[in-house]
């Protein structure tokens, strides 16, 4: 994301990437104002229906946040709200929703900005592109990701044609060839840095026999998953070998800090979870870390709830707390939603 510009309570910024999407959809709040140039259907012609007919143009808005959705696989952010200032053909009042995408400019003025909202502008700011690819893999079937900032997409799900015992060796090799070319083809497209192999058994070792390719071996880190599944992507990022590799990326730090709050939950420590323990952990400033998915506001927000997050997070945040927002798509913010989707580190044991 750009920042165009960012003064008291106003920040511009330019969409790059569906990263940024995700890091808006946890910065923009209801009561927000949010303007920008947008597309409108606007009636054109007579007073009687047969007469007019309906265009689309762009048009500049002024809105007051009433709802913010973040439809990942539609690469879109949809903002609705009343609409406060428009062209003439726009009454004041009237319901408006912007589709943000990549190239979008959007204004966000907030009547104050919290500390964690302000560091994930920034954050978002330094953010580069995407570098790493997972594959977990075994003789029949191979999945291809790439990190996200809210988790990973899955790139590929490549099948092998394995039948008979006879047949093994030849259609592995084949299969193998057929993961390497992939592999390749996202590495160029994606202007990969890391490509993380990971199989059960001996399988990578199998690959490595047909890999020829000097520049793509050198960006291979080894693993070890016991299955080839979506969920041995999860396994593979808690991996040791793999920490050193994702230490900046965000999916693994959002995952490191959950598996810290549940150890803390089996060893009865200084930890909370769920809405209405956290919420007394924070009116008592004992919070060091508020974890928060995005599953949750996203719930929240459709259901008319927010409200009671919000306040916890601006307590939290006044009472100096780091704020994280952990993506629900991956197994750390899988394991939080379980738990209510709220949960905190604390600075001291409490009482319940």
């Amino acid at each position: 994301m750009k920042i165009l510009h960012f003064r008291k309570d106003t920040a511009k910024v330019l969409v790059e990437n569906l990263d940024d999407l995700w890091y808006l959809s946890s910065i923009i709040d209801i009561g927000d104002t949010v303007e920008g140039r947008t597309f409108r259907k606007i009636k054109l012609g007579g007073g009687e229906e047969r007469s007019q007919s309906v265009v689309k143009k762009p048009v500049f808005l002024k809105i007051s946040v009433e709802n913010v959705e973040f439809h990942k696989y539609a690469d879109s952010l949809r903002v609705s709200g009343k609409v406060l200032e428009g062209v003439e053909d726009i009454p004041k009042g009237s319901y408006h929703t912007f589709n943000v995408e990549e190239s979008s400019t959007i204004t966000i003025i907030k009547e104050s900005w919290l500390n964690y909202q302000r560091q994930k502008l920034e954050e978002s700011a330094k953010e580069k592109k995407p570098d790493t690819l997972i594959c977990v893999f075994d003789r029949e079937e191979a999945y291809i990701a790439i990190m996200k900032k809210y988790g990973f997409d899955i790139l590929a799900e490549l099948k092998g044609e394995v039948e008979k015992k006879a047949e093994a060796k030849q259609a592995s090799k084949n299969f193998y060839e057929d993961i390497i070319n992939a592999l390749k083809e996202y590495v160029k497209r994606h202007d990969i840095k890391h490509v993380i192999l990971a199989s059960p058994a001996f399988w990578k070792e199998e690959l490595f026999k047909s890999l020829k390719d000097q520049e793509l071996k050198q960006k291979i880190i080894p693993a070890t998953c016991s299955s080839c599944d979506k969920s041995a992507i999860n396994e593979v990022i808690k991996r040791p070998e793999v920490q050193i590799v994702l230490q900046h990326d965000r999916s693994s730090s959002e995952i490191r800090l959950v598996e810290e709050l549940l150890s803390g939950i089996s060893k009865q420590g200084a930890v909370s979870y769920g809405l209405n323990e956290t919420k007394s952990a924070a009116e008592a400033g004992a919070i060091k870390s508020l974890l928060v998915t995005d599953g949750l506001i996203q719930k929240t927000r459709q259901d008319g709830s927010f409200g009671r997050i919000n306040e916890l997070m601006r307590i939290s945040d006044r009472s100096g707390a780091s704020i994280h927002i952990i993506s629900s798509d991956h197994d750390g913010g899988k394991r939080l939603d379980g738990l209510g989707g709220i949960g905190a580190l604390l600075r001291y044991k409490m009482n319940y």
